[in-house]
């Protein structure tokens, strides 16, 4: 379960900002995976609340945004959303591809007091 182990470096960067912006409780965090990254978003859910539990975190509302999975395709240059991970052009059926978005992983914004 690699929830456990982005929630546990999430809420070190949480608290990072919060010392570095002199933030008493942080109310809200937003993080932003992509779909290549496979977390499920409620064993994430739980691996957070059990890692901000007693930190300026500890009641902070999570969001999750789950960015989608696009590839471009290197022969005619269509940006498509693949499905079940299809690395095939739609467009022209060519497997020269690159992925454009789906593997991100990072925090979007940190909101306190």
């Amino acid at each position: 379960m690699h929830e456990l182990a982005i929630a546990e470096n999430l809420v070190n960067i949480v608290k990072d900002v919060a010392a570095g912006e002199k933030l008493s409780k942080v109310t809200k965090v937003t993080v932003c995976f992509g779909k290549m990254v496979q977390v499920v978003p409620d064993l994430f859910e739980t691996a957070f609340r059990a890692a901000v539990a007693d930190t300026v975190a500890g009641d902070a509302e999570l969001d999750i945004e789950v960015l989608p999975l696009k590839i471009r395709c290197n022969t005619c240059n269509t940006v498509t959303g693949p499905e079940d991970y299809c690395f095939v052009c739609s467009a022209c059926g060519s497997s020269d591809i690159e992925i454009e978005s789906g593997r991100e992983l990072y925090v979007k914004s940190i909101e306190g007091e």
